[in-house]
């Protein structure tokens, strides 16, 4: 007698195994907390990789077992009528070996609640990170797992696989169905080593939880928290920053700047007008929950942006909050300090916004910072979020008021989640109307005014790009460098067509220091004592202010942008920001000019972008 396959039973090897890794599934899924989280863990892990060498042995035995059978039926076409009965044997148990592995390949593929529907591709996206699957408008898509985060796992007609936003997903009517058969179902049913479909998910549930499953399934967080959407983008590139906005940028046809353009008469930079050009302040948020044990908060924060419900529109702005461990929910913004107030305390801030896109509004996203005690990890959370819409259904500004706006849990792309895990109790027919009314003066709000800028504030705010968010203080400042950069690109150059490396250094570095706070302050704080000394004539002369700019920046910023010394500036991290403000502002080590000629002085390495400004790449970046 010869075999096909190796004989599967009811409750043979293989479904043994495949019970075992649903098990682990579902508990990876649990919420609940661990006692014990990391031997848990531990012991998670080596159960997994002991499930993987017995699959890897159960599928050599299949291969050998197929290549018997491939031997013995050669051998069979000389005793065939020998083996009338055996062949009829054999042929019941590859059906039910077919039967079987139907049942197992479906059961690994399709995700327990059944057989996902197709979905059509609403608009185009390209995938930033690993993982992200970029498609096109019109792709149909087969979804295979749809997480709570609003990012679903899906599969094109390729076999591709990765995550897209559901936003951007419609679900296909049976009419636009298509009668092509997917050709993962089309799969042929032999089985190959180390291919389980099964190990698979199981390691790619392991290898993809996020950090804040780890952190909720801990009890460190309550559920509503999601990791960081802005910080993520922020991390990501140059992309969401302001020293990306500040430069100009090229018109369609690339042969002249579409946002940077001078008054003939004047030499000026031309104001312009943008859809959206308005200040905001942030004045507090109440009955934000903390984190619980096990984390150290170094950092709450609101991240600000432009946003039309899918995309983020502008640069990312970070105003950091003040708080008391005597009201632990509880968030302010602007404290009074002594002096001049950091950037990133300054809860004042300005928004243009020129894009077209309906639904355009204020995306504020509530975040911390932390480092676990056990492991020194740090991450990024976000605490939930608040959208404000600016502009009504024809496209009208709507009237600027102060708004306390309700703080959702989960992120921008899901489904508006609860951030304590308390909806259901609000919702439930058990509450009464008064105590309903209670509860919800207790959800979590977040106060911010917003309002129409003065004539000298809308004068400077009319100088910049047409799309830009930043802190208010730092207005005057940046009016002055696009003044510097008209006349650098517009004035200055042999011809428009020429496109030569510029040797300006205030050009070159003004953008990198915009997304230093500490040496941005160190230059609104210089640029304050200057301007004072000036008389009330030259405060209004461009020509006066320009020199300043440039005299300010180069003999007290500029040095400091390339001090041996000075650490790499790190969000939230207390001790690099003590170090830095050492260099920055104690007399002893005190960095400028002349210090630099000093033959003591260490500085970085010379490199030709430190005093060369690239157009093309800042206006095409």
């Amino acid at each position: 007698t010869y075999q096909t396959g190796m004989p599967l039973k009811k409750k043979g090897s293989l479904q043994t195994l495949q019970r075992e890794t649903e098990a682990i599934q579902r508990r990876l899924d649990e919420s609940a907390s661990v006692g014990n989280y990391d031997q848990h863990k531990r012991d998670e892990v080596e159960g997994l990789w002991a499930l993987q060498d017995r699959l890897r042995a159960l599928s050599l035995q299949l291969q050998d077992s197929s290549n018997d059978a491939e031997e013995d039926s050669i051998g069979e076409k000389d005793e065939e009528s020998q083996e009338d009965e055996d062949e009829e044997e054999d042929d019941d148990d590859a059906a039910k070996n077919r039967a079987a592995s139907d049942e197992g390949a479906d059961g690994a593929r399709v995700p327990a609640e059944g057989v996902p529907g197709s979905y059509v591709v609403l608009s185009a996206f390209a995938g930033d990170e690993e993982g992200d699957l970029s498609v096109q408008k019109g792709d149909v898509l087969r979804v295979l797992q749809k997480n709570e985060d609003g990012w679903w796992l899906v599969q094109d007609s390729d076999s591709n696989r990765g995550l897209v936003p559901r936003n951007y997903l419609r679900k296909q009517s049976e009419d636009e169905e298509s009668d092509e058969e997917w050709e993962a179902e089309n799969e042929p049913l032999d089985v190959q080593p180390s291919t389980s479909s099964d190990w698979d998910s199981v390691r790619k549930t392991v290898t993809e939880m996020d950090a804040t499953d780890v952190l909720s399934a801990m009890g460190a967080i309550p559920p509503g928290f999601r990791t960081s959407t802005l910080s993520r983008l922020l991390e990501e590139g140059m992309s969401y920053r302001a020293s990306h906005y500040i430069q100009p940028k090229l018109s369609q046809s690339e042969l002249c700047f579409k946002d940077l353009h001078l008054e003939p008469d004047t030499g000026k930079v031309r104001p312009h007008s943008s859809r959206v050009c308005l200040t905001l302040t942030l004045w507090s948020c109440r009955f934000i929950p903390p984190p619980g044990v096990g984390l150290t908060v170094l950092s709450r924060h609101i991240r600000l942006c432009a946003f039309n419900g899918t995309q983020v529109l502008s640069n990312i702005h970070t105003v950091r909050a003040a708080y008391s461990p005597n009201s632990p929910k509880a968030w302010s913004f602007s404290p009074r300090v002594r002096g001049m107030r950091p950037s990133v305390l300054d809860g004042d801030c300005f928004l243009r916004c020129d894009s077209q896109s309906p639904g355009l509004g204020i995306l504020f996203e509530l975040g911390t910072t932390y480092v676990r005690n056990s492991t020194g990890q740090r991450g990024n959370l976000s605490c939930g979020w608040s959208f404000l819409q600016l502009l009504d259904d024809s496209g009208t500004l709507l009237p600027l008021r102060t708004h306390e706006l309700t703080v959702h849990g989960g992120t921008p792309y899901e489904r508006e989640a609860d951030i304590d895990g308390t909806s259901s109790k609000r919702g439930s027919s058990n509450t009464g109307v008064f105590q309903q009314v209670l509860m919800s003066r207790k959800l979590p709000k977040l106060r911010v005014n917003i309002k129409s800028p003065n004539t000298r504030t809308r004068e400077q705010l009319n100088l910049l790009p047409g799309t830009i968010v930043g802190c208010l203080s730092t207005l005057p400042l940046l009016a002055v460098y696009r003044q510097l950069l008209a006349d650098a690109l517009l004035l200055e150059r042999v011809t428009m067509q020429n496109a030569d490396l510029i040797c300006s250094s205030v050009l070159a570095t003004f953008p990198e220091v915009l997304d230093q706070t500490d040496l941005m302050d160190a230059f609104k704080k210089s640029w304050v004592e200057a301007e004072n000394n000036l008389k009330r004539s030259d405060k209004k002369d461009i020509g006066v202010l320009k020199k300043t700019f440039q005299s300010v920046f180069m003999s007290g910023v500029f040095p400091l942008l390339f001090v041996a010394g000075m650490p790499t500036p790190l969000w939230a991290d207390e001790d690099a920001e003590t170090c830095r403000a050492r260099f920055i502002y104690s007399p002893t080590q005190k960095i400028t000019m002349e210090t630099m000629l000093s033959s003591s002085h260490t500085h970085q390495a010379f490199d030709i972008s430190q005093v060369t400004y690239d157009l093309l790449t800042s206006a095409w970046s």
